[in-house]
C-alpha cells in the first residue's frame, strides 16, 4: 500500500494581484516504509506539497490518498482525525509546548486521542527512550537543547503509529553534528519502525540520507532519483 499518493494535485495561491503557482500537477506515490526527500529552491514548491500531503493546507484540485484514504475532500471534523491518528509532522520550530515537559508533551497526542492515563505515561516514556531522551523526560523545552526539543518533537510525532510522519526543514535550527544524530534516528525509525518518513529540505546533508530524492522547480517535480540504484 501507499503511505501517500499525490494525483494531478493544484494549487494557486493570491499575491496582491497577481497568481503565484505552488503545485502545477503534481503526482507522486510513496511506499509505505519510504524514506523521501523534496528539494527545491525557495517558493518551489516543497513545503506546499508537505502541506496538502499533511492536510494542513486544501489543493485546488486533484486528490490526496493517505494509507488509503482520500483526504482533499473530507470536511473539517474528519480531516483533523486523519491527521491526528495517521499522519506526524515535525517543523523547523519544534512546535512545542513550553509550559508542559517532554513527556507531557508527547502524553498531548496520547490524551486528545483519548488513551488512558495509565498508557499514554507508559507509551511516552517509551517513545522518550526510543529517541535517546530518558531521564530527560521530565523537562521543560525552555531546560533543552535545540537538538534534544527536536527529539521531542519527534517523540510526539510517532507517538500514535501514524501511516506518515512530513517533517519541513527539520535541521534548520540545528548545528550540522546535532542534525546528523537528527538523521540517523530518523534512518532508525524507518528501519525498525518502518515509518514513512517524507522531507522538505535545502541541507545537502540531509538529502544523502535519503532512499528517494525528488527535485522541484515552479511547482513540478522534474527529477526522481532513486538513491540507492546510483
Amino acid at each position: 500500500m501507499h503511505a501517500v499518493r499525490c494525483i494531478d494535485v493544484r494549487k494557486i495561491y493570491k499575491q496582491g494581484d497577481e497568481d503565484v503557482i505552488g503545485l502545477n500537477g503534481v503526482s507522486i506515490e510513496v511506499e509505505e516504509g519510504g524514506f523521501v526527500c523534496l528539494r527545491s529552491p525557495s517558493g518551489g514548491g516543497k513545503t506546499t506539497l508537505l502541506n496538502v500531503m499533511g492536510g494542513l493546507d486544501r489543493p485546488d484540485s486533484g486528490e490526496i490518498w493517505i494509507a488509503g484514504k482520500r483526504i482533499d475532500n473530507l470536511s473539517k471534523a474528519p480531516l483533523a482525525r486523519m491527521r491526528l491518528h495517521r499522519i506526524g509532522f515535525v517543523f523547523q520550530a519544534y512546535n512545542l509546548i513550553p509550559v508542559l515537559t517532554a513527556r507531557e508533551n508527547v502524553e498531548f497526542v496520547m490524551q486528545v486521542q483519548g488513551v488512558s492515563v495509565v498508557d499514554r505515561k507508559k507509551r511516552s516514556l517509551e517513545i522518550l527512550s526510543e529517541v535517546g531522551l530518558e531521564g530527560l523526560e521530565d523537562r521543560r523545552p525552555a531546560k533543552m537543547s535545540g537538538g534534544q526539543q527536536q527529539r521531542v518533537a519527534v517523540a510526539r510525532a510517532i507517538a500514535s503509529n501514524p501511516a506518515i510522519v512530513l517533517a519541513d526543514e527539520p535541521t534548520a535550527n540545528l548545528d550540522s553534528n546535532t542534525a546528523r544524530h537528527l538523521m540517523e534516528l530518523f534512518v532508525e525509525l524507518n528501519q525498525h519502525r518502518g515509518t514513512t518518513f517524507v522531507i522538505a529540505t535545502h541541507d545537502q546533508m540531509v538529502m544523502g540520507y535519503a532512499r528517494r530524492l525528488i527535485r522541484m522547480l515552479d511547482g513540478k517535480l522534474v527529477e526522481d532519483i532513486d538513491q540507492e540504484a546510483v
